[in-house]
């Protein structure tokens, strides 16, 4: 027997090669999947089944890319009309690969159709390990408030009882490995852990430790945003995704090449430098989100019709940035600049700036005359503290919130360090916002100044 865990960086997204003999399964595959190909090619193994937990809201599924290079038989959940899939699992439906039992779990709470599956050696009752998906993750619990707050509560209720009705049954020496680690948008301060086991987590898993009325409290007062782009993905994930294929990494352009595309209606410049080199020369009209910030935040700054171009530090930075596109449903990327910002300088071609400055410079400045500070955190960061007087707005929200702020007064943008800061600051630049600041170094350099903060009610 053979596990393979396949993270996706960014998107905190773990997928799974197990295999047994000559006969393996994956488990809720990313798109660029040649990945689980490779790895079953080097065991001289063939992909039997791909199972999915669920109808993924944050990243698109793998499964019909996966199918198409291998022939596995999808498997899902029969609680949704799935558009694809060859195999609707019922509650406690078994199958086989090589010489393992697996079962499948009817798990609802995160989403009506959940499942988990359970693993058995051979010839043994006592489960191995349980895939969770995004019921249960290490640390923590999925999200109940997909279907919208008037549903939570009943959500709630009913991953409670998948938890402790159908998950710890399966025994404390079960490992688990959940659908996600830290830092994924499906849970709330899931632990920075690849896995877990039932035990473990009945012991210590803060949500675990409640009875169920107060998990159901707990859960529907947490504060977790929907990124917009989640609906979309419900949306493929249900009807299938587009094929990738071949699809080649978009192609670098000469300045003339790219100028022209630039002109083209509904074209957006992503300028993935990070914030420091972007804030001193950037093409004018380009929206700043940083290389490591393009797994999620181009799905909150993006839209899907839109044709996107890209200004990166790196020629080979673009084919990681496809990647994390691709993965959350971006396919209309038309080409980067191949000599980046330089060659645009170079060339006499028009540039654009935003200023910056230092915690302690802010600070200076805010004593000595008015100056807009706008924290562009998320709300759940506003609770552990603020500049006092500050307008909070979530970068998420400010491309449909910005009109309210003033174009003629002085803003200073701050987020933690100034990655979050530079695409809020690079919006409003975009939007003739011309008194624009980056903070760098952020709430983190102001808090390490042991500068005031004030600390915002559960309500705000």
């Amino acid at each position: 027997m053979k596990l393979e865990l396949v993270k996706s960086e960014g998107i905190a997204h773990h997928s799974y090669f197990l295999s047994d003999g000559y006969e393996a399964v994956v488990i809720d595959p990313r798109r660029d999947c040649l990945v689980y190909k490779d790895l079953a090619n080097k065991d001289c193994t063939k992909i039997k089944y791909i199972l999915e937990t669920h109808r993924n809201e944050d990243y698109v599924i793998g499964s019909l890319e996966l199918q198409s290079i291998t022939g596995a038989r999808i498997c899902h959940s029969n609680e949704l009309g799935f558009k694809y899939g060859d195999q609707a699992l019922n509650d406690g439906e078994t199958f086989s690969v090589g010489s393992l039992k697996i079962e499948a779990l009817y798990t609802p709470g995160h989403t009506n159709e959940s499942l988990c599956y359970v693993v058995y050696q051979e010839n043994s009752n006592v489960a191995s390990f349980v895939f969770t998906g995004d019921t249960l993750f290490a640390g923590s619990v999925g999200r109940t408030d997909l279907y919208g707050k008037n549903s939570q509560e009943g959500q709630a209720k009913k991953l409670y009882q998948s938890i402790h009705e159908k998950l710890l049954p399966v025994g404390d020496q079960a490992i688990i490995y959940p659908g996600h680690g830290s830092g994924s948008l499906c849970g709330h301060n899931i632990a920075d852990q690849d896995y877990s086991t039932i035990g473990y987590e009945r012991r210590t898993n803060p949500y675990l430790l409640l009875d169920e009325n107060a998990f159901v409290d707990h859960s529907v007062n947490e504060e977790l945003l929907v990124p917009p782009y989640f609906r979309r993905m419900e949306e493929v994930n249900l009807n299938g995704p587009p094929l990738l294929g071949q699809r080649e990494i978009p192609p670098a352009l000469g300045l003339s090449d790219f100028e022209q595309e630039l002109k083209q209606a509904n074209t957006i410049l992503v300028d993935t430098r990070e914030p420091y080199a972007f804030s001193g020369s950037f093409v004018p009209g380009s929206i700043n989100i940083w290389f490591e910030g393009t797994s999620v935040y181009p799905g909150w700054m993006l839209n899907y019709d839109q044709r996107l171009l890209f200004v990166n530090e790196r020629r080979e930075d673009m084919g990681a940035v496809a990647l994390r596109l691709w993965r959350i449903g971006f396919d209309n990327m038309i080409g980067y600049l191949c000599n980046g910002i330089r060659e645009w300088q170079d060339n006499g071609k028009p540039v654009d700036s935003i200023g910056t400055m230092s915690a302690s410079t802010l600070k200076t400045e805010l004593d000595a005359r008015k100056l807009l500070v706008l924290d562009v955190r998320e709300p759940s960061e506003w609770k552990e503290g603020y500049i006092e007087g500050a307008e909070r707005i979530y970068v998420g929200y400010l491309n449909d919130k910005a009109d309210a702020l003033s174009k003629d007064e002085s803003i200073a943008v701050i987020c933690s360090v100034g990655n979050r800061a530079s695409i809020a600051a690079s919006l409003l630049k975009k939007k003739s916002f011309n008194h624009v600041h980056n903070v760098l170094g952020g709430m983190t350099a102001w808090e390490n100044l042991s500068y005031p903060t004030e600390k915002a009610s559960p309500a705000s």
